[in-house]
């Protein structure tokens, strides 16, 4: 008796419409399975936890952190509507020797354009900002510099989506948010943050 693997092609019926790769997948048995199957946790099969069909599905990207906020403005697009942007300079590494990743933000949660823009003033007054943030769907985009020593020159600028902003301190005062999330269990985090020297 012929094991699975060793049924000849010619006895291997395939599905009308299936393509000749997808036909020699399925006779070449199951060890040969593309993208390999998990059972789910209720131990269902793949196929019945699929989404329906027209269902969007996404993978969030998610970045959190504490950090200066900067650059403070608007764009105003030739195609499309206008919207506020910011520059975060989130603070990384050992507080004695502090490292900086700048992000280049688009203020897209309704909480964090309240915020933002209740900060702007401070901003334009080159007064210490801090907030502690959440950003969405990071991305880096090449660009040219058209000034200064580096005029030229390609750079990297990290593009992201400002969700939500935690907590904030002006020259080490905490600012009250509009909409601030009380501390649960889960938000120890946040409220570490909330506790930073700065």
């Amino acid at each position: 008796m012929l094991s699975p693997i060793q049924v000849p092609r010619k006895f291997m019926r395939r599905p009308a419409g299936a393509s000749a790769a997808e036909a020699s997948v399925s006779a070449s048995g199951p060890t040969a399975s593309a993208v390999p199957s998990e059972p789910s946790p209720s131990g269902s099969s793949p196929q019945a936890s699929a989404p329906a069909q027209g269902q969007a599905n996404f993978f969030n990207l998610h970045v959190e952190g504490v950090g200066y906020l900067n650059r403070v403005r608007v764009i105003k697009p030739k195609n499309g509507q206008e919207f506020i942007a910011c520059t975060i300079s989130a603070m990384r590494g050992s507080a004695d020797d502090v490292g900086y990743t700048k992000f280049d933000c688009r203020v897209s949660g309704a909480q964090a354009q309240k915020v933002v823009r209740m900060l702007e003033e401070d901003v334009a007054a080159e007064r210490r900002v801090i907030v502690g943030f959440r950003l969405a769907d990071i991305y880096p985009e090449l660009f040219t510099f058209e000034k200064g020593e580096n005029k030229g020159q390609p750079g990297v600028a990290i593009k992201g989506r400002l969700l939500r902003v935690k907590f904030a301190k002006v020259n080490g005062v905490a600012v009250d948010l509009p909409e601030s999330p009380a501390p649960t269990a889960g938000a120890e985090g946040a409220a570490a943050d909330e506790s930073i020297p700065f």
